[in-house]
């Protein structure tokens, strides 16, 4: 008797199963929505991280590009000193070469405030990389003011270089 079901029944039974699978299927639509705007806010971080990334590596390079050329240019000056100063400026290059973690924090720290960017982010402490190379630049600066800093480093670099190569060309035409 139980399994004789009248029309009106079945249909309220079946009623309240579609309206139980349409109450799922608008749960994990939102869900499905949900987790399409997370993916597309990860993927923004992740480009916006890649271009710091990016920037970052082109200015080690800059930088140690810079270092090359001056310790070029320091290496013909020295000869053309007194012996005295010659050993004072081997000795002071030797020390410019020993920089420690406490340097780079001061300087980047200073740098920041130079640039009135030390109130949207204090500087972090830097680490050593584990592939033993020395991080430079821009270490302690927030994910949103970080490409804002980075063009404008990049930007005054481009300019020192630009002064730079002027006077190194000016130099080596005398």
């Amino acid at each position: 008797q139980s399994l004789k079901l009248t029309y009106p029944e079945t249909l309220d039974r079946i009623k309240e199963e579609f309206q139980f699978l349409q109450n799922q299927y608008h749960s994990l639509k939102l869900e499905c929505e949900k987790l399409a705007t997370e993916k597309t806010e990860i993927q923004r971080h992740y480009v916006m991280y890649y271009e710091m990334s990016y920037g970052l590596n082109i200015e080690m390079h800059k930088q140690t590009e810079i270092a090359k050329r001056l310790n070029v240019i320091c290496a013909q000056l020295i000869p053309f000193l007194s012996q005295e100063h010659q050993q004072q400026v081997v000795q002071a290059v030797e020390r410019a070469k020993q920089v420690t973690m406490t340097d780079l924090n001061a300087a980047i720290g200073h740098q920041l405030q130079t640039q009135h960017l030390s109130h949207h982010a204090p500087p972090i402490p830097l680490t050593p990389h584990p592939s033993g190379m020395q991080p430079t630049g821009l270490a302690g600066i927030s994910s949103a003011s970080g490409l804002l800093a980075l063009s404008g480093a990049l930007g005054a670099q481009a300019q020192l270089l630009a002064k730079d190569d002027r006077g190194v060309h000016d130099t080596e035409s005398r």
